[in-house]
């Protein structure tokens, strides 16, 4: 399994462009899959400098309702014509940071592309590689931190995000399960202890939090777990580097440009 990052808020090469956002190309025995598509049409500049091709891909995943994964949407439906995209049936709800900035999806996808979606209510599996899940109806065990005054707007009541839209995709292949958890806004703690993973992919969504001992404390549960952490986007560097020097090689920060093979990590 190899994991390439078209988008993402650093970069380690300098012509290959950033942005707040996230998209990664995923190739297994079975499927080249496109996990999120960022905020804009960088993910596809990306690919064809790093020598992937969007049109090629056999399936997309969209992890949740935020532009910043799915901005991107509407340019992959134009490259490629066959992908269906698998996304949340919460998906394109109404998401707002506050209530007066939209963080939600284009809506008009949903007119333009019927066709194209495939809605998830909680879960499915594809093949024996793929499952897409939503964890909706577990247990949240860990306190989440990580709505930042995030909410859903309905019939124009505002209430606190539950991230209902948020789904994680578990590919297995080589003896390996790997969870692609986008920006794990159910909690990576959760998450962690929800899933037997060989490896974790995705941000946490750490980025605004200061508290040393809530830094130490999250560090040291997910130590407890099986999985090693490819983090990146919402984690914030400061707090990734807080958090390895205490989780030494179980955690990585993956960047724009970057690839990874899963099937070499030990």
């Amino acid at each position: 399994m190899k994991i390439t990052v078209l988008a993402e808020n650093t970069s380690g090469l300098d012509d290959i462009g950033t942005e707040h956002g996230l998209s990664l190309y995923i190739e297994t025995q079975k499927h080249k899959i496109l996990f999120d598509m960022g905020q804009s049409v960088l993910f596809e500049q990306n690919a064809q400098k790093l020598g992937k091709d969007i049109k090629s891909v056999d399936i997309a995943v969209l992890s949740h309702g935020h532009y910043d994964h799915g901005g991107g949407l509407q340019r992959f439906l134009e490259l490629n014509l066959t992908a269906p995209v698998y996304a949340s049936a919460y998906a394109f709800e109404k998401y707002y940071s506050g209530q007066d900035r939209y963080i939600g999806l284009d809506r008009k996808i949903l007119q333009l592309n019927a066709k194209r979606l495939v809605f998830i209510d909680d879960c499915v599996r594809i093949d024996d590689e793929l499952e897409i899940i939503s964890c909706n109806g577990r247990k949240r065990p860990f306190a989440n931190h990580s709505s930042q005054n995030m909410v859903t707007e309905r019939d124009g009541e505002f209430t606190e995000d539950e991230f209902l839209h948020e789904q994680y995709l578990v590919v297995k292949e080589g003896g390996k399960s790997v969870v692609f958890s986008a920006c794990s806004h159910k909690g990576i703690l959760n998450i962690a202890s929800w899933f037997d993973a060989s490896a974790i992919v995705g941000g946490f969504h750490f980025s605004k939090i200061d508290d040393e001992a809530f830094l130490t404390n999250a560090a040291n549960v997910l130590n407890k777990s099986n999985a090693k952490f490819f983090t990146c986007h919402c984690t914030g560097e400061k707090q990734y580097n807080y958090m390895k020097k205490i989780m030494n090689d179980r955690i990585e920060y993956i960047s724009c440009g970057q690839q990874i093979n899963i099937q070499e990590e030990k």
